[in-house]
């Protein structure tokens, strides 16, 4: 089965020059767009069955330090599988909608996003990290401008800037780490860094600091996070929906520093990376719950609601332990969810009238009720499953974070202004009408959403198998025995 790791990165790979050449035949880039979209699905639930134990693919055969290596293991398959089930709803949306009428290379791009995305999620070596980020980076700037507009190529220059300083930083960083260990695979550098001499130390800190300021850069911590609102909100409404899971990548990366590279446990590095994500994940989560609250315009408001996400996410992570990833990994599901689908009813919403959230036509009950289960799902209130993930993340805090009567109180409070946020957003937005009525819904477009809320309502309802099965996820990574082992080492 180890030969069918790579396939979730060849697939899209292989596929979107296909698409290319087909760029002025829109049935058919559809048709093989969407198929290829499902066969990513398909594939990573047959790969998520096999990634109880991690298994390795070797580019060429070479081992560690010198060959490219993909590994997969439970983070992996959640990630692949999040990303596709994400990618499939939101490409029909596009399609349902005509969004990919806008410009010729809107398939071609969104595979190529997918193979960044997918080999981000497998790849067991740094500098390929930095090789599928940037893939990612090229094809999100091409999805970002598509169907062109001023506001829309001002914030997806802004992007590019922000994503550049991070390139920049963490070739940096690759280029110290390599200099003191000689190696960038993740499970070798995990042996290497535990076994340093300590007057390596401190240029191992360096090296980590940089590394999760790039990472921090891509999942929009405060104060590294003002790229976030303008991007999201002037982007297109699907590609919004689907930068849903880019910030996860960010988590994602910096889940695999914490536990596996440079753990608390390492002499050299200690608590000091938990100690600067803490504080910023909660002032994260903080400006986007303040932010929710002044937001002028709805795709702004869906923006900085998922930075308040965000920063509920990062709160649990930055924690540490087995208990906190776990439920850290449940809300980021659900976040990731939650947020594409206040994207896409926010897209709906904005084609029947003005994005300022000020008094308009009069929008249909179907948009009402989409607007209200996904303002409950951000927000945090029962019965869908971000009131479950926070109660997760709440619990798990009780017993692992000493600050956590101060965690507890800043989310409480954050939930209640996104609260109070969304409320004036949808008090302005369905009552406060003109009195004229605005085209009817579309039935394909809304069964995208509803699907996204659906899936909420299955979170919610397989709360329990679900976070059996992150719990075990989470086990792995703070004990990576066998990840080392996969790679062909052995745990110092």
């Amino acid at each position: 089965m180890t030969d069918w790791i790579i396939v979730p990165v060849v697939l899209p790979a292989m596929l979107a020059p296909v698409l290319l050449l087909l760029r002025r035949h829109l049935p058919a880039q559809r048709l093989l767009g969407l198929a290829g979209t499902a066969a990513l699905l398909a594939l990573s639930l047959v790969l998520m069955a096999q990634s109880a134990s991690p298994q390795l693919y070797r580019l060429g055969d070479w081992p560690a330090p010198f060959g490219i290596v993909l590994v997969l293991d439970r983070l992996a398959a959640l990630m692949l599988v999040l990303t596709a089930l994400l990618a499939l709803i939101v490409h029909a949306y596009a399609i349902a909608t005509g969004w990919d009428k806008r410009g010729h290379h809107f398939h071609a791009l969104y595979l190529f996003q997918l193979m960044g995305l997918n080999g981000a999620f497998l790849t067991g070596d740094l500098f390929n990290l930095f090789v599928f980020f940037e893939v990612l980076l090229i094809a999100s700037y091409g999805l970002m401008v598509h169907g062109s507009g001023r506001d829309r190529l001002r914030a997806g220059i802004q992007y590019v800037a922000f994503n550049l300083i991070a390139s920049t930083l963490f070739l940096f960083a690759l280029g110290l780490i390599y200099a003191v260990t000689g190696t960038l695979n993740m499970a070798d550098l995990s042996v290497k860094i535990a076994a340093l001499p300590p007057g390596d130390h401190a240029l191992i800190r360096v090296a980590a600091v940089m590394l999760i300021g790039v990472f921090a850069i891509k999942g929009a911590l405060v104060p590294l996070q003002f790229w976030l609102p303008g991007t999201y909100a002037n982007a297109p409404g699907p590609v919004a929906a689907l930068f849903a899971i880019m910030t996860k990548v960010g988590a994602y990366a910096i889940l695999r520093t914490i536990t596996l590279i440079l753990p608390a446990s390492t002499p050299a590095i200690g608590p000091l990376l938990t100690d600067l994500l803490l504080p910023a994940a909660a002032l994260t989560l903080l400006a986007g719950a303040i932010g929710t609250l002044g937001a002028a315009t709805l795709p702004r408001l869906a923006a900085l609601a998922a930075i308040a996400s965000i920063g509920t996410l990062f709160i649990a992570l930055a924690a540490n332990t087995a208990e906190t990833t776990a439920a850290g990994l449940y809300y980021l599901i659900h976040s990731t969810l939650a947020t594409a689908a206040i994207f896409l009813i926010a897209d709906q919403i904005t084609a029947r009238r003005s994005a300022t959230l000020a008094a308009g036509p009069r929008l249909s009950g179907m948009h009402a009720a989409l607007f209200f289960a996904t303002a409950i799902a951000l927000a945090g209130l029962p019965p869908l499953s971000g009131f479950i993930g926070k109660l997760l993340v709440l619990d798990s805090l009780r017993d692992s974070a000493a600050l956590w009567p101060t965690l507890w109180a800043l989310i409480l409070t954050t939930s209640f202004l996104m609260i109070l946020g969304f409320a004036r957003a949808g008090s302005t937005l369905f009552w406060n009408t003109t009195g004229e009525t605005t085209a009817k819904p579309e039935p394909a477009a809304l069964a995208a959403i509803i699907a996204l809320v659906a899936l909420l309502l299955a979170l919610t309802a397989f709360a329990g198998p679900v976070t059996d099965w992150l719990a075990l996820t989470a086990k792995d990574l703070h004990t990576p025995t066998a990840y080392i082992a996969a790679n062909g080492l052995e745990t110092p």
